[in-house]
């Protein structure tokens, strides 16, 4: 991973802070996904990507029990023993105090530091600033502590404490992808075996995020209703989870099940070949069906899955009217937040002024588009690789 600007302005500003040069920076990024959405929890396929959007943290060691961190984004100052009893409260700290808890249980050994933290990751648009987050601190503990840096492992962990401690019953797939991206690749992941396959990206093509300026609260949202839906679906069919359920097993079935149920599982179930048939025509070169699959997924989620928003919609749409777009679709878990399009890179411009002039004139909203780049997973840099 390059050092982005954040990383650059964590360690001037820790420099600032405590006159010495920190001894480690950590970063880790948000992530887009190009399809497959909602299949995470239902051990179905995804492909995501990380972007070049992270949360830096730079940091050293310090022989109190503790952590001492500083975020220049909220300007806030915490100090958590490693030692006491944790008690739950609200915020970005809650993270922080999720995977400590969940370390411990994990017996995994702890050692305090002392840290000035920064992102550049949108908060609550659906790119996983969360996961990032979470990463890494993972990351964070694993360098002070001399752990064996095991990324799917901190994934899965990373995960669980925000299903346990900060109670948003997310699947893996953010975890996963901020700690395994690759420069230039997708990732193709089975969310049951955790396996993945680096993708190349066409060079051709850029992945540009879109902005819709409105924000979800998941913990506010009906996200966690559509996973209960999903996953009595699968008990129904007495499966483990709906990537075991086939489109005509659940069409034969249609009469025995609730209209949302149907609905929820008809999404879940093509959502997974779509994956699988965006994957084969990435390797075959053929843009215009990677396309095709993305506006597919886009109206499942809207039609069958109901987690769109009108803004999401006329987004999606106004980007399909700009020049050089092969598809677009909502992307995260809905409810507001971002966008996701696959943009000849040549059309570049064209494609982000004629967005952004329609999309604010239709609403009066403020989109911003963010032309992204793969970047790699979770990275650590030591004193050796700062250029000050």
């Amino acid at each position: 991973m390059v050092l982005c600007s954040t990383g650059k302005g964590v360690l001037k500003k820790y420099l600032e802070e405590f006159n010495q040069i920190p001894e480690y920076l950590v970063q880790a990024p948000g992530r887009v996904n190009l399809i497959g959405e909602h299949t995470d929890y239902n051990d179905g396929y995804v492909l995501p990507i990380a972007i070049d959007r992270v949360v830096s943290i730079a940091l050293s060691a310090i022989p109190e029990s503790e952590i001492r961190l500083f975020s220049l984004d909220y300007d806030q100052s915490i100090s958590i023993s490693l030692e006491n009893t944790l008690a739950k409260g609200d915020g970005w700290p809650e993270y922080l105090k999720g995977l400590i808890d969940i370390f411990k249980k994990n017996s995994l050994e702890l050692f305090g530091w002392q840290g000035i933290m920064a992102g550049n990751v949108p908060i609550g648009a659906g790119l996983s600033s969360s996961a990032a987050l979470e990463l890494a601190f993972s990351r964070a503990f694993a360098s002070v502590s001399k752990w064996k840096w095991e990324p799917r492992r901190m994934a899965q962990l990373s995960q669980k404490a925000e299903n346990e401690w900060v109670g948003i019953n997310c699947g893996v797939m953010d975890q996963m992808i901020s700690a395994l991206g690759k420069m230039d690749h997708v990732l193709f992941l089975d969310c049951r075996s955790l396996e993945g396959i680096n993708v190349p990206l066409p060079k051709s093509v850029r992945i540009v995020i879109l902005d819709t300026d409105t924000r979800r609260e998941l913990l506010d949202s009906e996200y966690n209703d559509r996973r209960n839906q999903c996953e009595s679906v699968a008990q129904y069919f007495g499966v483990k989870a709906l990537r075991d359920v086939s489109i005509k097993q659940l069409e034969r079935s249609k009469s025995n099940l609730s209209t949302l149920e149907f609905k929820r599982a008809h999404h879940v179930i093509l959502e997974n070949k779509r994956v699988l048939d965006c994957v084969e025509a990435i390797h075959m070169g053929s843009l215009e069906k990677v396309g095709e699959l993305m506006i597919a997924s886009h109206k499942s989620l809207r039609d069958d899955f109901e987690v769109s928003t009108e803004e999401l919609n006329l987004i999606v749409d106004c980007s399909l009217e700009a020049p050089g777009c092969y598809g677009a679709r909502m992307t995260g878990a809905g409810f507001g937040g971002c966008a996701v399009a696959l943009v000849e890179e040549k059309y570049i411009d064209k494609f982000v002024s004629k967005v952004i002039k329609n999309y604010n004139i239709s609403t009066g909203k403020k989109a911003k588009l963010y032309v992204c780049k793969a970047t790699e997973g979770a990275s650590v840099f030591s004193k050796n690789d700062f250029i000050m």
